[in-house]
């Protein structure tokens, strides 16, 4: 390609120059002596204040998600720096007028020049003067200062790593638009078992808790993860048998120790049908408790209302009946004896029987709704049959998912709490639960949490959320008390310090409300229809379009502060992921000349997720 005059005044910036305070309308220092020129502002296609073309110089190469800066002098302001990210790379043979030129080209018939062109999409003008870059203006790959200023990264005063960028070098998300400064909560949408989901929730989790941002806040910082896929999360805490050298060394460019959770706790449901409160996990044996609600607690906490709390459920026409058997029960249960077990006193005023069993409760409030002279009573004079009926129907197929979390048989006193204050990481495992059950226990874990946060009346410490199958705990259409709290959660909790990590197959069947309020997105591998929906619009159409091939560990995350969603490769968990994974074993060994060698997802490193 012909060179334009590069003298001062013909439109043509000098080489990018490293900022001398590192602030954004600073003074401008000496040139970056390792900036790389790759090519020129195109002349052929208009150039505008958002975006422009650079054609590439012959041996260089530009690809998506590079990063490319260009100057331009303005009068009045002086040097003004435009950067950008490139979001399409065109190459093409200029002299030929028709498709069959290709081969005469490639026999050296017809005289033709292979030309390859980059969009770039502006993220930064600083100052602020919205000029165009101009044509033959020399565009630079952006390093060190250059990328962070682009990137925006010079500015932010708490930074969390998140992966690196396709330059390999390190990417970050602003820990404001986590912790509530600025804004709070994250959404991660992908296709089930490729899109690496709960990986990278679990990894950013992980570079919060290590990275620094939250300094002496870190002990008292905690997380709460919901298991439902497996023991595949039973074991944070172990260290993986399969990190290399080449994932350590990924680990160190993000200035992150390569080791696993430190502070671990595991809560597993009852083995079904156990007189002793064992635990029902297989894989782990050692920091692992049971968790249950006594029927005491059941009648006193009101929990009735998150045993309907499904789809059918946010149909039906007996949510009052709900509220007020459950209020009934608060009024007349008491404990009887020494396990849990509670005693219902009847309308008549006598003690009625004691319920030992989630089965004893419902078959009581059978016998008082179909009774003549109770149904009034515990129903209200109002209540029809029909809906009676299609509550009890309701309430007697919950006997199954929920006998092994609502225990009068167990002997009082021992814990059997779902507690965030005992260690770092709380891991709530729910795979060897019905459905229904996994509702129950979310809803009511959710809401025990955020009241608690709530009367301490402060942001601090932090608590966050982690939650796969958001659209099926909070979907778009219906009401359940679980969808209320998680409303509650996205809307107020920025205030009270509760953060929502959410993940879902398609955001578009999630409320509206709680991914409005998400102030970081994340996509990984999208189904095509899916990603066309109207909730990825902060995807760029070359990222939607990438989103659909998007290797596992390659992540699209968007931020309040970027205008351009960055494509992001995340480390390999440094934590077994499986059971098979926290045996003893030595790790191989391995170079990294690559610099996306270690990255989940690279060659066969797949979380099981």
């Amino acid at each position: 390609m012909a060179h334009a005059d590069d003298r001062p005044g013909n439109g043509v910036a000098a080489a990018p120059q490293a900022r001398a305070d590192g602030l954004p309308g600073g003074a401008v220092a000496a040139a970056a002596p390792q900036a790389e020129a790759v090519g020129r502002v195109l002349g052929t296609q208009a150039a505008s204040p958002l975006s422009f073309w650079v054609g590439l110089e012959p041996g260089h190469v530009l690809q998506l998600d590079d990063v490319v800066v260009t100057r331009r002098t303005v009068p009045g302001h002086g040097d003004v720096l435009i950067a950008g990210i490139v979001t399409n790379v065109e190459a093409r043979h200029e002299g030929a007028a028709y498709d069959s030129d290709v081969f005469l080209i490639a026999g050296g018939a017809l005289p033709a020049a292979v030309v390859e062109t980059a969009e770039v999409r502006v993220t930064r003008v600083e100052p602020e003067v919205f000029v165009p870059p101009l044509p033959g203006a020399v565009a630079y790959r952006a390093m060190d200062a250059d990328r962070d200023q682009a990137l925006y990264f010079d500015v932010m005063e708490r930074r969390v790593p998140m992966g690196l960028g396709r330059d390999g070098q390190p990417v970050y998300v602003n820990f404001d638009f986590l912790d509530g400064t600025r804004g709070a909560h994250v959404s991660i949408s992908g296709v089930s078992g490729v899109a690496t989901k709960t990986s990278f929730a679990t990894f950013l989790l992980y570079s919060i808790f290590h990275s620094g941002v939250i300094g002496a806040e870190s002990a008292n910082t905690k997380a709460l993860i919901f298991s439902v896929k497996g023991e595949d999360l039973l074991f944070l805490d172990h260290a993986n048998n399969r990190l290399d050298d080449r994932a350590s060394a990924a680990y160190a460019r993000l200035g992150l120790p390569a080791r696993p959770f430190t502070d671990v706790h595991v809560f597993a449901p009852p083995r079904p049908g156990d007189r002793n409160g064992v635990p029902h996990v297989s894989a782990r044996t050692q920091g692992v408790s049971a968790f249950y609600w006594t029927l005491a607690e059941f009648c006193q906490e009101e929990l009735l209302r998150f045993v309907f709390a499904d789809a059918d459920d946010e149909r039906a026409q007996y949510t009052l009946l709900v509220g007020q058997v459950a209020a009934r029960l608060r009024m007349n249960a008491e404990p009887s004896g020494d396990s849990g077990a509670v005693l219902i006193r009847l309308p008549d005023g006598s003690p009625g029987q004691p319920c030992r069993t989630y089965e004893d409760l419902v078959e009581l409030i059978d016998d008082q709704l179909t009774g003549e002279g109770t149904r009034s009573v515990w129903a209200g004079a109002q209540m029809t049959l029909g809906t009676v009926n299609a509550f009890l129907r309701r309430l007697r197929s919950s006997i199954r998912p929920l006998s092994p979390v609502i225990r009068g048989d167990l002997p009082r006193g021992r814990p059997h709490s779902i507690s965030t204050s005992d260690a770092q990481v709380s891991i709530v495992d729910l795979h060897n639960l019905p459905e229904r059950a996994q509702r129950f226990v979310v809803g009511v874990v959710l809401r025990g949490e955020f009241a608690r946060k709530e009367s301490s009346g402060t942001a601090r410490p932090l608590l966050f959320v982690v939650l796969d199958e958001l659209n099926k705990y909070a979907p778009r259409e219906g009401d359940s008390p679980i969808k209320e709290i998680l409303l509650d959660v996205a809307e107020r909790g920025r205030s009270l310090g509760v953060i929502l990590i959410g993940a879902q197959q398609t955001a578009s069947e999630v409320e509206r409300r709680i991914v409005a309020n998400c102030a970081v997105k994340v996509a990984g591998r999208l189904d095509p229809a899916e990603a066309a929906r109207s909730e990825y619009g902060w995807l760029t159409s070359t990222a939607r379009d990438r989103a659909t091939i998007a290797k596992p560990g390659t992540m699209f995350v968007a931020q309040p502060e970027i205008p351009v969603p960055l494509a992001v490769n995340f480390p390999f968990p440094a934590w077994a992921t499986r059971p098979s994974e926290a045996a003893a074993g030595p790790s191989p060994s391995a170079t990294a000349s690559d610099p996306f060698a270690g990255l989940a997802g690279v060659e066969d490193d797949v979380p099981p997720f």
